[in-house]
């Protein structure tokens, strides 16, 4: 990704796109309720706000896994929001499917979405039967380790440099009471750190073996099951978190109770509103330090069919506003991902928004899960992996039986 300097970017304000439309309320739904995030969401809120319109806000917290189906419901019981946000990939394929979201094919055309959103899988991911269906707003990569330095300091070992650092330093902070890997009780958390411990041991080839190909012999193997074992080490050494959400695992790395926590770059968010800086508070060590490679997963807005036409031309202007430069630097700044444009300048970024977009920039990314699999194999993966980590009694090879038969019948 090239990034040139747009000198007054970050004090620019929103042009109205479309003139002098009417004016309306319109409801966002969305899942973002921590700290970082609900600053990153103000940033949203205020461009379109700035066009005459009004972002009504309709945050639902307890993350995705319990937003959408609320969502859902919604637009098919037939009370639809203004946009509601999904990630990138097959969340809302089968709304589109049955007619119910409307596409913004006028928008992309007339702003050059093609020429300017980088990379291209995440416009792919918005594409169905050749209509562009939503507006992508970041990228956000699921492979980083967040270390608390304060908590390596504590025990008397360096901050690790890779995850066979991490696992081997576990003894010393267990034995300083604290919890060497952070896991929230959220099913999605456990089945992420699966997927980035994948990815950073066994390697994209291998990771596309098992989730593009749908290649069950493969996952049977014994590649797959040195990433089970791996598993079983993270099981062993987040003992003790006892803790729900994303966030609120985040904040025992932050206040130095848990050495390190596996998490996408959104959890950048929670360390800048408690004043940690990157490198000196923290560190971030992206593919665990093994296999620097991101994925391109993040966060996509969609529009249900409304019959509304002051409304439906500010869906118009909600996506436009979304993909604006402008927009783009304010909102991942605050919420640690990446824009989707090639185009923008991130001079502002932290240490550990920078290694990102080196790792954009060298094209060293790989599809998310979310783009590879439907909504209910990934519901069964989640469920998976939320019994094995909640289940000590649950071996690696049991767990890698289900999987394998997971992956059989994976659409």
């Amino acid at each position: 990704m090239n990034f040139r300097r747009i000198a007054v970017l970050l004090a620019a304000s929103v042009v109205l796109p479309f003139g002098a439309a009417q004016a309306t309320d319109l409801e966002v739904t969305h899942w973002w309720t921590s700290g970082g995030e609900a600053a990153a969401v103000a940033e949203l809120a205020k461009a379109f706000d700035a066009t005459g319109n009004k972002w009504v806000d309709g945050a639902i917290a307890g993350s995705g896994g319990t937003a959408r189906p609320i969502m859902v419901s919604r637009i098919t019981g037939g009370d639809p929001m203004g946009a509601t946000q999904f990630n990138h990939g097959r969340q809302a394929e089968e709304l589109v499917q049955a007619g119910m979201m409307r596409d913004l094919d006028a928008v992309a055309e007339r702003e050059k979405w093609r020429e300017v959103i980088r990379p291209a899988s995440l416009l792919d991911s918005c594409t169905i039967d050749g209509h562009i269906y939503c507006a992508p707003v970041n990228i956000h990569s699921w492979q980083w380790l967040w270390l608390s330095n304060a908590a390596f300091e504590k025990a008397g070992v360096a901050v690790p440099k890779n995850w066979d650092e991490f696992v081997a330093a576990a003894p010393a902070l267990e034995k300083a009471g604290i919890i060497p890997l952070a896991v929230g009780g959220q099913p999605w958390q456990t089945s992420g750190a699966f997927n980035v411990i994948m990815v950073a041991l066994a390697g994209k080839d291998n990771f596309y073996k098992v989730y593009k190909d749908k290649d069950a012999e493969f996952a049977a193997g014994p590649e797959v099951a040195k990433i089970f074992k791996a598993a079983d080490d993270a099981r062993r050494m987040s003992k003790g978190s006892n803790v729900q959400d994303w966030n609120q695992a985040t904040n025992l790395v932050i206040a130095g109770k848990a050495g390190g926590q596996i998490m996408g770059d959104w959890a950048q968010g929670e360390f800048q509103v408690a004043g940690q800086a990157a490198g000196k508070d923290y560190t971030c060590l992206p593919g665990l330090g093994v296999n620097e490679i991101i994925s391109t997963d993040g966060d996509s807005f969609y529009f249900p069919l409304l019959k509304d036409e002051a409304k439906s031309k500010a869906q118009e202007e909600l996506a436009s506003v979304l993909v604006n430069p402008a927009t783009q630097v304010a909102f991942n700044l605050k919420k640690g991902s990446l824009p989707i444009r090639g185009d923008v300048d991130l001079n502002a970024a932290n240490d550990c928004m920078k290694k990102g977009l080196d790792i954009l920039a060298k094209g060293n990314v790989v599809e998310s899960t979310n783009q590879l699999m439907s909504a209910d194999s990934q519901k069964q993966i989640e469920d998976l992996f939320s019994e094995f980590f909640a289940n000590p009694s649950m071996t690696p090879e049991d767990a890698q039986k289900r999987f394998v038969d997971i992956i059989a019948s994976a659409e």
